[in-house]
């Protein structure tokens, strides 16, 4: 399969891949905020199986084949390692390639990601099978579909395919997530679908939540956006921007006397 994506900014250092969420694509994922990240550094942004421009093909949506889909692009691009940031359904794409491919990525940025079914909202997904493909006509998804995809009218397609997607959720023990390796920050609107007592749950299996003044600061990061919903969160670039740009051009441990605690 042919993964369409593209390449900004510029050739120095580890380059940094963008995983769009659900139904969406580089645009109204990232179109904001890529060109603050670009400034800095080499950016892959990439549209997944059935999404945007790339095609579909026969097998169904999963964030495993995703995860396998970016490892395949990377080693085609030459590309040994990268840092990664997600959001949404691309959060969980990179948490995978965070869990199963530790030696292909550098630091994570996750934005809107649960682990397990209980970080949603209870009742978060209570007919989901009764979505229609007709029911999100004229949103900005389905209208960037139309603009870029190959096939405009796989549209409906894609979203039967997503709804078995939403079924079968991936899901991670806390052993997993403990035994993370790579640097993460965890980024969630105050008004997300993922609940934030379960960001806080991972952010202190990830070793945070300790009094730095003490222990120093841990390898992980934490950032709550006010005032923002699930799917405005690609709109807060000049809140993003400089953190995550700040996050993934550390250099070493964050700080004197840090430590991964692990809880």
């Amino acid at each position: 399969m042919d993964i369409y994506h593209e390449a900004h900014g510029n050739e120095v250092g580890r380059p940094l891949v963008l995983i769009h969420g659900a139904l969406s694509g580089i645009g109204t994922s990232f179109g904001t905020i890529l060109p603050f990240l670009a400034k800095t550094r080499r950016v892959i942004a990439v549209e997944l199986q059935a999404h945007g421009r790339t095609p579909d093909v026969d097998r169904p949506l999963t964030v495993e084949h995703f995860a396998a889909d970016v490892v395949e692009l990377l080693d085609r691009l030459g590309v040994a390692r990268a840092d990664v940031f997600g959001w949404s359904m691309g959060a969980a794409v990179a948490l995978r390639l965070g869990t199963d491919h530790p030696d292909r990525v550098g630091r994570l940025v996750l934005a809107s990601v649960s682990f397990d079914d209980d970080g949603l909202h209870p009742g978060l997904l209570d007919g989901i099978q009764d979505l229609q493909p007709e029911h999100l006509h004229g949103s900005e998804f389905h209208e960037e579909y139309l603009r870029t995809a190959p096939d405009p009218a796989g549209w409906a397609n894609l979203v039967t395919k997503m709804k078995v997607l939403d079924a079968n959720l991936p899901q991670w023990t806390p052993e997993q997530i403990r035994a993370l390796a790579a640097p993460t920050m965890i980024v969630l609107a105050d008004s997300d679908i993922v609940q934030p007592e379960h960001a806080v749950r991972m952010f202190r299996l990830l070793g945070g939540a300790v009094p730095g003044d003490l222990t120093g600061l841990p390898a992980c990061r934490l950032a709550i956006l006010p005032g923002t919903t699930h799917t405005s969160i690609p709109q807060r670039a000049d809140w993003l921007a400089p953190m995550i740009d700040e996050f993934l051009t550390e250099v070493g441990p964050p700080g004197p006397g840090s430590v991964s605690h692990r809880a």
